[in-house]
């Protein structure tokens, strides 16, 4: 992964582009990376892919709003190496750790404190983002590579990743707690939609799931993939 990586950063404008990205909290759509640097849409998709490849940038769909394709967003990899001047997973469980050592309070409670801000980060950039796609990109931030199921109103939001498995594994008393407090933190700030139960599976086999659902004028929300209906996966 290492070498695929240094190969995707060794050319110079794909380079900038991982940086702009890394830079920001913000999700990067292929029209805004266009204007920014100047390339046609397709040696941008090009760089992009390189990226994603790489593991150092992720993608996912935006929630649909009325016709047409819904736009496919770009950010930072939660899992990106932190040898390219960024803050890797493990850095970020550090201080977390650090963080109740410090204050005093349970892992649980400063899991929820760090979700708390990093939804309050991820609204100021994407204010119009509708819940959905509020929650795909809360949990795609944390490196939960999620996957939703969405039944009506009735949302299920499958985190098939934990960034901080091997530590889950050796300590999930305390990891899972930080885990769990960080996505109970950015789930409160996410308007349209509330957070019924999560789900907390065994970091040896299983998958954390939030059970949810939508609220007010989100019930009639639309997502494309990867939200699929449970009648698509069963058909899938």
């Amino acid at each position: 992964m290492l070498q695929l990586q240094a190969r995707a950063l060794g050319d110079p404008t794909r380079y900038e582009i991982f940086r702009r990205i890394a830079g920001s909290r913000d999700s990067f759509d292929i029209p805004t990376l266009t204007e920014e640097f100047g390339l046609n849409h397709n040696a941008i998709r090009q760089h992009l892919a390189k990226l994603v490849d790489a593991g150092l940038v992720i993608e996912y769909t935006a929630s649909s709003r009325g016709r047409g394709r819904p736009r496919l967003l770009y950010r930072l990899s939660p899992s990106a190496d932190s040898r390219w001047g960024l803050i890797g997973p493990y850095e970020r469980l550090a201080m977390l750790l650090t963080q109740v050592l410090r204050s005093g309070d349970t892992p649980l409670e400063v899991g929820r404190e760090a979700g708390r801000q990093e939804m309050t980060a991820l609204q100021a950039v994407s204010e119009s983002a509708g819940p959905l796609e509020a929650l795909l990109g809360a949990m795609a931030s944390q490196g939960f590579d999620p996957d939703l199921e969405v039944d009506g109103v009735v949302v299920e939001a499958h985190l098939l990743e934990c960034p901080f498995a091997s530590a889950a594994r050796a300590d999930p008393e305390i990891v899972c707690s930080i885990h769990m407090g960080m996505v109970e933190g950015m789930v409160e700030g996410i308007e349209g939609f509330e957070m019924d139960s999560f789900e907390q599976a065994d970091p040896m086999s299983g998958q954390c799931c939030v059970h949810g659902h939508l609220v007010g004028t989100s019930t009639s929300a639309q997502i494309a993939s990867p939200a699929r209906s449970k009648a698509e996966k069963k058909e899938g």
